[in-house]
This record gives C-alpha cells, sequence and structure tokens, in this order.
C-alpha cells in the first residue's frame, strides 16, 4: 500500500542521493585551506540535505512496515548511479549493472 509515509521514505532516498552528489562535486574540487576544504556551499548543502534525508526517515518509520525501509533505501544505490552519469558523465560499466541487476532482482523477490 502506497501511503504518505512511504513518499516520504522514497524522498528521503532522493534527497540522500543528491547530497551525494554534492559531496562529491566538493570532493573534486581543490582548496586553498582545510576551513575551506570543509566549509564551502557543497559540503553545507550536502551535510544540510543528508540532515532533512534523517528527518524524512524518522517520520517515514513512524508509519511503514520496517521491513519495507532497507528495500526502498537500496533503490539508492540506483539513484546515484544515474545522477553519476549525468552529473559527473561517469560511465556504467557491466560490472555496476550487473550490481543494480542484483538489487532489482531482491526487491523483485521481497515483494513477490
Amino acid at each position: 500500500m502506497f501511503s504518505r509515509f512511504v513518499f516520504a521514505m522514497f524522498l528521503s532516498v532522493a534527497v540522500a542521493s543528491i547530497s551525494q552528489v554534492l559531496l562529491k562535486k566538493s570532493a573534486l574540487k581543490t582548496y586553498n585551506t582545510v576551513v575551506r576544504e570543509y566549509l564551502n556551499p557543497y559540503v553545507i548543502s550536502g551535510y544540510g540535505l543528508l540532515f532533512l534525508s534523517m528527518l524524512l526517515t524518522i517520520y517515514a518509520y513512524s508509519g511503514m512496515e520496517y521491513k519495507n525501509g532497507p528495500v526502498i533505501e537500496s533503490l539508492g544505490n540506483v539513484v546515484v548511479l544515474v545522477l553519476g552519469y549525468f552529473v559527473f558523465g561517469e560511465r556504467i560499466s557491466v560490472r555496476k549493472m550487473a550490481g543494480i541487476a542484483c538489487i532489482m532482482a531482491g526487491i523483485a523477490v521481497f515483494h513477490i
């Protein structure tokens, strides 16, 4: 059953994935000082989104079955792969596709 709690969990996965992209963007840049390395818009936004993702996850678990959480969270790997392809131009290798296929198969087996 699709409820607002399940929607919140999907939203949490999307927000966490965007956060990972922002943190990677920051890691790929060079900075003049160590302080600037950790206090820049990408890092602050990335950790802010991770905090938001945590709050969404807590809210989602308050109204959905716990067994569904890890299944939805595993979709984060798929989202990060897709975002990496579009944002960074990363290649999607056969190994990555095999990993994604295993994740999707696991989700399918769980819901059968």
